[in-house]
């Protein structure tokens, strides 16, 4: 039950730095994922259904948030695959290894990329953005950002893993 409390505190958190410091850190409209890196770390740490539920709630969260009309559902749906996409690397023997090593920022990079595209057939449908034109606009650029913020973490667990 303390997990469950901390991990809803630390959900809340990261809506919170999604809305504000995300905007902050805009580049030319590209904005890093934070709510992404946190649905890899809880896939990593507590598996997939954790991670699914976490993408779903946060997902909606963010949708509520953001007030864009009409795509309701589109960020619960995406970040929803990323997290069902991302538990598939939940091995409790490696969790210390994978989140110290390159390969929570290839994971990262991978959930991310798959978060964009399904988060772009939705958002496109109707819209006169071209599919190729979005992708390296937005998604290629936010999957790169969001990974350059994946190395913090990666960093603070090699400390720890190899101390």
């Amino acid at each position: 039950m303390k997990r469950i409390t901390l991990y809803s505190l630390a959900s809340l958190f990261f809506l919170f730095l999604q809305t504000v410091l995300g905007q902050a850190l805009s580049i030319q409209h590209i904005v890093p994922d934070f709510l992404l890196l946190w649905i890899v770390y809880l896939a990593l740490r507590e598996g997939q259904a954790a991670a699914t539920a976490a993408g779903f709630l946060l997902g909606l969260g963010i949708d509520l948030l953001s007030g864009q009309d009409g795509m309701l559902g589109a960020a619960a749906f995406s970040k929803t695959v990323a997290g069902f996409f991302a538990g598939y690397f939940y091995n409790e023997n490696k969790m210390l290894q994978i989140l110290g090593g390159y390969q929570l920022i290839v994971l990262i990079a991978v959930a991310s990329a798959l978060h964009n595209v399904v988060y772009f057939l939705i958002l496109l449908q109707g819209s006169g953005i071209g599919w190729w034109a979005a992708i390296f606009r937005y998604g290629i650029p936010t999957t790169a950002y969001t990974a350059v913020f994946g190395l913090i973490p990666m960093f603070g667990f090699a400390r720890k893993y190899l101390s």
